[in-house]
């Protein structure tokens, strides 16, 4: 995305803050945030929050000042921004004042860790940025430090000490609608009426299924997969248990299983790439050689159609991809690299996929920091090139070995060769008896020798 000239040094800006700052907001930034947006967004709303001290209501600072704070071009502060605003810490208004454009910064008070690991769509995000270790680890520490043992639970709820009552008179319509300032609030934009009359269908309780909580879980996964209806009702099927509970967990796994299917990837918090100009330039981008042809296929196949596509069509075993799947996440590997590594591996092995081999060349690679398919197999062809010279090195030493001519021999060759050259005229009488000689000496050094060594 081409940002600049969106935003100008002179523009000026003021900075408002809506809602509270929870306690442990920091850490929400650092952890859960910052691998969903980066350490510029982050230090974009670290600063704009602590500019608010030092603005007054009647004048307001230039661009130019977040560019000496920040360190940072324009362009990059403009991405970050929008970074911000995409996730929901930050809205923007824009207003012409005096010929001039003036940007107002409202900050929107971050989700708490306890809040984030609620939000689903986050939660799904953070997942895949990480990997299913680390985010385990930072959900159990802040699930830890949430939690008390402070005993059972009495608090009286609002029920218990207060009637309510159904008013005679409707609201009027000028009444002003109360702010929901709370980040949990969202508006539910999905029309729920297909999906009850297709539990009522299948005999199953509306109620059970179609909570608040698993309402908004199903809008955000909805949203984050880009899941058409057809699959989220296969997606709620499938995750429906023996007592009509939906199985959040499995819910989860069905969209994800769905996505990838359907895209052959996985979800990753990425900017939106501007659309470029179709022009004769695209055309020569199509791949020419089989190389390039084949680097396309690993950039865009998935590890379960590389194994079939290897195996005649075959289908993959759930052996072979749970293995696949765990390397790939212990490891951070890229999709395209995955690709190449395993048909590595497939062929340094003889077609057969060792774990332990493949764990092996995934923490080389990893540490390789390859990205691209293309990187990848580059590197596969280096390793191949310098293990093919280090077994053609290590013949070369054998045969060199092999082939030691003792001294005497070489002596009593010298002595024949004098010979032959003073009697050339003269035909040699006694050259198969002089052959024998030889034969017999190297017989004799020979054992020699093995007497020696025994």
């Amino acid at each position: 995305m081409n940002a600049i000239g969106k935003l100008l040094p002179v523009e000026g800006y003021v900075v408002r803050f809506e809602g509270n700052l929870s306690v442990d907001y920091d850490k929400s930034l650092t952890h859960l945030y910052q691998p969903l947006i980066g350490m510029q967004a982050v230090m974009l709303y670290q600063t704009l929050l602590n500019d608010m001290d030092l603005q007054n209501d009647k004048t307001y600072q230039t661009h130019h000042t977040l560019m000496n704070y920040l360190n940072s071009p324009l362009d990059v502060i403009y991405k970050a921004r929008l970074k911000l605003e995409a996730i929901g810490l930050l809205k923007t208004y824009a207003n012409n004042a005096n010929d001039l454009k003036v940007y107002t910064y409202v900050l929107q008070s971050p989700f708490s860790p306890k809040d984030f690991f609620k939000d689903a769509m986050l939660n799904e995000l953070l997942y895949h940025h990480l990997g299913e270790l680390k985010f385990k680890t930072l959900k159990q520490h802040f699930a830890s430090s949430m939690q008390s043992d402070f005993g059972n639970n009495v608090t009286a709820s609002f029920h218990d000490v207060f009637d309510t009552f159904k008013p005679k008179v409707e609201p009027s319509k000028e009444m002003p609608k109360v702010k929901q300032t709370s980040p949990e609030k969202k508006d539910q934009t999905i029309d729920f009426t297909w999906m009850e009359l297709m539990l009522k269908q299948r005999m199953i309780p509306v109620e059970n299924i179609l909570t608040n909580e698993n309402k908004k879980l199903i809008s955000d996964l909805m949203f984050l997969y880009d899941l058409p209806a057809h699959d989220i009702e296969k997606a709620v099927l499938w995750a429906i248990t023996a007592e009509n509970v939906l199985d959040r967990e499995e819910f989860k796994v069905a969209c994800h299983d769905l996505f990838t299917e359907k895209y052959q990837t996985t979800i990753r918090l990425t900017p939106k790439q501007e659309k470029p100009n179709t022009s004769a330039k695209d055309i020569t981008d199509v791949p020419q050689t089989k190389e390039e042809q084949l680097i396309n296929e690993f950039e865009t196949i998935s590890p379960k159609q590389l194994l079939e596509d290897l195996s005649s069509g075959q289908q993959a075993s759930e052996r072979e991809l749970k293995m696949i799947r765990d390397v790939k996440l212990k490891h951070g590997l890229p999709s395209p690299v995955m690709n190449v590594l395993v048909h590595y591996v497939l062929i340094q092995s003889n077609m057969k996929l060792s774990r332990p081999y493949l764990e092996t060349i995934a923490t080389h690679w990893s540490r390789a920091r390859l990205k691209t398919a293309k990187e990848a197999m580059n590197f596969a062809k280096k390793e191949i090139e310098n293990a093919q010279n280090r077994k053609n090195k290590y013949r070369h030493r054998q045969k060199t070995s092999q082939e030691v001519i003792p001294e005497w021999f070489k002596e009593r060759k010298k002595q024949q060769q004098t010979q032959t050259k003073t009697t050339a005229h003269k035909p040699s009488a006694n050259g198969e008896q002089d052959k024998e000689e030889v034969l017999a000496l190297l017989r004799k050094h020979s054992s020699k020798s093995n007497r020696v060594q025994g």
